[in-house]
């Protein structure tokens, strides 16, 4: 029996997760779809969201010219990320991509969120 593509890339999202829960560090987690991406930053023990920002947000949706769907608006959502982690006292996250390949805009926000301060 073989599993699907949305099976493979939760079996190593539960992966993730579970080695990340042990560190007992903030998890910057992304999920993206077709429209938007998103990214949340979860506490040490995953039991609280401390900030999250996504193309979904209003303010976002007014800087962006097309939709939410590019490697544009990943940047502008790893930015945001960062500023309100920073500003709820969180400066080192350990980097939860949900099973998603690190390329493409999983990797722009990544590296945006990185420039703006938070360490992997």
């Amino acid at each position: 029996m073989s599993l699907t593509k949305k099976e493979q890339r939760l079996r190593r999202a539960c992966q993730t997760r579970l080695r990340i829960l042990g560190q007992g560090v903030a998890r910057l987690a992304v999920h993206r779809s077709n429209l938007h991406i998103y990214a949340s930053v979860f506490s040490g023990d995953g039991t609280q969201v401390l900030a999250s920002a996504s193309t979904a947000e209003k303010e976002v949706r007014d800087q962006l010219a097309g939709n939410g769907g590019n490697v544009a608006a990943a940047t502008l959502v790893g930015k945001r990320i960062a500023e309100k982690a920073k500003a709820a006292g969180i400066d080192k996250v350990a980097f939860d991509r949900s099973g998603f390949q690190y390329h493409g805009r999983v990797k722009a926000l990544a590296e945006a969120a990185r420039e703006a301060g938070l360490q992997f």
